[in-house]
């Protein structure tokens, strides 16, 4: 009897202590519970700055595919973002290229958007609008000054075609006022500015008499070697040979043929 009732002990005391850890763990999950449902309700009355809710890895993976998506149709419309929203061309036509090359013709600080009234006037020339009948110079310098502002002295591309349409009116008169301007723009459409080569010297008998070394006398003679080369500084000055022991020693090398013997003949 008092081995079965030890054993009956130990198992109470057994369920007792299962019980109560089992009433540990449901305290201690209800517990959690709690603080988790008190921390929602802190941060939802808190948000912390600059805080932004976890979102799954699958929609990561699509806002980076329609990123990548967008880049491309971009770069196929010909088009990059610039800032706030700005889309600059990439490629431009051949007409506003043509107009770029003249308006930074001959200055270095010009950015290409605008063009003066020399380098309006150098375009008409170079590309023939200017045909001294219909056009004359005159007639592009009274068109330059009414499409430009009054107090500016450059005209941007869009006066500036405004101008080539003044021009091509007056130029093509049979034609209708969008096929006159057409005309026009292809005279200038991949056109650069003509650039005039170095002047040369005239070759006469007085010049090639005046420039021959050969025929010089006096002091000019010793200026310029057999080949017609000049000698610089020592065919002007005369300078002295200080190769020898003392400054102004004139006769280096004249010991050795003062000392040295004749050789003798033999006997």
């Amino acid at each position: 009897m008092g081995a079965s009732g030890s054993c009956i002990k130990k198992d109470e005391d057994r369920l007792k202590a299962s019980r109560s850890e089992e009433e540990s763990e449901l305290w201690r999950g209800s517990r959690g519970q709690r603080n988790m449902e008190e921390f929602k309700v802190q941060t939802a009355k808190h948000p912390v700055p600059n805080s932004s809710p976890m979102r799954p890895h699958s929609e990561h993976s699509k806002d980076h595919a329609e990123l990548s998506k967008k880049r491309l149709s971009s770069a196929s419309n010909g088009t990059s973002d610039g800032g706030a929203g700005a889309k600059t061309p990439v490629e431009i036509t051949a007409l506003e290229e043509s107009f770029r090359r003249f308006a930074i013709h001959g200055d270095t600080r010009a950015t290409g958007k605008e063009m003066n009234g020399k380098n309006w006037s150098k375009l008409c020339k170079d590309c023939g609008v200017i045909d001294g009948k219909t056009i004359t110079l005159t007639d592009v310098d009274i068109v330059f000054s009414k499409v430009k502002i009054k107090s500016a002295r450059t005209i941007t591309y869009s006066q500036f075609r405004e101008a080539l349409a003044e021009l091509a009116r007056k130029r093509f008169k049979e034609k209708s006022s969008e096929d006159a301007a057409e005309e026009v723009y292809k005279m200038i459409e991949g056109k650069s500015p003509v650039i005039a080569g170095v002047t040369r010297a005239v070759a006469s008998p007085t010049v090639s008499r005046l420039t021959d070394t050969s025929k010089f006398t006096g002091s000019h003679k010793e200026r310029f070697d057999e080949t017609g080369r000049g000698k610089g500084k020592a065919g002007r000055v005369e300078q002295l040979d200080t190769s020898g022991y003392v400054s102004g020693y004139k006769h280096a090398g004249s010991y050795e043929k003062k000392t040295q013997k004749p050789p003798q003949k033999p006997l």
